[in-house]
């Protein structure tokens, strides 16, 4: 079945590649992707398969394709969902939503598994189990479509779920894995600092809401410097300081906003309890009262040691063409809601390496110029082939 699978999608590359682009043509915000999920639900029309819609707290649906042999049941999970970023990239299918672009590879996501499954559909009563397809919405902006689908128990008799990332960290052909904690969790946080305003001439009459917004900027630093151990991953930025006022106006309030990044959930509540800590303390130090919302958006994603040492050693014996090299990839410092899979089933994220030919420095996922070598879709197909091939042992 391997070999037919391969083949399989080796003569639908084309095909991949025009649904990515036409997915990039037409990229839709998360909570708002209503024509991509139409797309795709007309991809699955009068197919042999259970599809169901509007799964989650959005557009997520899952394509359930049942197994002629009874066996283990798997997800297979892609995000569909774009960003808000004006494209410059110099493409003939460049977004034609003013402001949206697909800058971080759910088109390209989203078109490997459309035809995966559909040949997976055709090959279905050779699989010994069930294999569910999920085609995720809403994973760019919390609190996600992960959380709401496997909250709605529509998963709930999977063993195990896979997903890949498209990123451009080596030459295509490449396909990387890393075990253990492997995507930083998330944390958003918003501080409004209350002083007294009053005239510049006269601080002894105010209280400078600036001077102590700004202590808390450089104070919540040193969580990172002098609360973590030098071997926890954290980190803190300081997005936002709304303060902008008059020049001889003592400032009544600010906001801060802030990003807060930590590998391990130890890390994420050591974080969580400095950060209140360090609010408090702004209040006595300088007589002002502080409002904190501090919301935990995304767990750090955990990749199962055992099911990632089976996944790279699936790849390392894949023997294809296509499949050149197999390595470890280092952790990574962005979040990823995969991780509410990992949190319920052992599961595996891996990676796929896709910069562009010719490109030695290439633009990073999010940027505006973010590109793909579209040869890796066929890789990306291949690769989670390879993998539910190696768990059924589908020779």
């Amino acid at each position: 079945m391997k070999d037919q699978l391969m083949d399989m999608l080796e003569s639908r590359k084309d095909e991949i590649i025009e649904i990515r682009r036409h997915l990039h043509e037409n990229p839709e915000l998360s909570f708002k992707e209503e024509k991509t999920a139409q797309y795709i639900l007309e991809f699955y029309k009068g197919k042999d398969v259970e599809v169901q819609s509007n799964v989650g707290n959005g557009y997520g649906i899952v394509v359930t394709i049942k197994g002629g042999k009874s066996g283990k049941n798997i997800g297979l999970r892609a995000d569909f969902d774009a960003l808000p970023i004006v494209e410059e990239t110099d493409v003939p299918f460049k977004s034609k939503t003013e402001g949206v672009m697909h800058a971080c590879g759910h088109d390209g996501h989203t078109a490997y598994l459309l035809v995966l499954a559909d040949c997976l559909i055709q090959l279905k009563n050779e699989i010994p189990g069930t294999i569910k397809i999920i085609h995720q919405h809403a994973e760019e902006v919390p609190p996600g479509g992960a959380k709401s689908i496997v909250e709605s128990g529509i998963l709930d008799d999977l063993d195990h779920v896979f997903g890949i990332h498209l990123l451009p960290l080596g030459p295509t052909g490449t396909v990387g894995y890393h075990a253990g904690y492997s995507f930083n969790g998330r944390a958003y946080m918003k501080l409004k600092v209350q002083g007294r305003g009053g005239h510049g001439s006269s601080p002894h009459l105010a209280n400078d809401a600036i001077v102590a917004g700004a202590h808390f900027v450089t104070a919540v630093q040193t969580i990172i410097s002098r609360r973590l151990s030098p071997f926890e991953n954290g980190v803190i930025t300081i997005g936002s300081f709304d303060g902008k006022g008059t020049f001889n106006v003592i400032k009544d309030s600010v906001e801060l906003e802030g990003d807060i990044r930590y590998m391990t959930d130890e890390t994420k509540e050591k974080i969580e309890k400095e950060v209140k800590r360090l609010a408090g303390g702004l209040e006595e130090e300088f007589g002002v009262t502080c409002e904190l919302t501090y919301e935990t958006d995304y767990p750090p994603l955990y990749n199962d040691p055992e099911l990632t040492a089976k996944v790279a050693e699936y790849l390392n014996n894949a023997n294809d063409k296509d499949i050149k090299e197999v390595k470890e990839f280092p952790a990574m410092a962005p979040s990823e809601d995969f991780a509410y899979y990992a949190e319920k089933f052992p599961s595996c994220f891996f990676y796929i390496a896709c910069t562009p030919k010719g490109e030695k420095d290439p633009y990073f996922n999010h940027h505006p110029k973010f590109d793909i070598d579209e040869d890796a879709l066929l890789v990306a197909a291949k690769a989670v082939g390879t993998v539910v091939c190696g768990f059924y042992e589908l020779d």
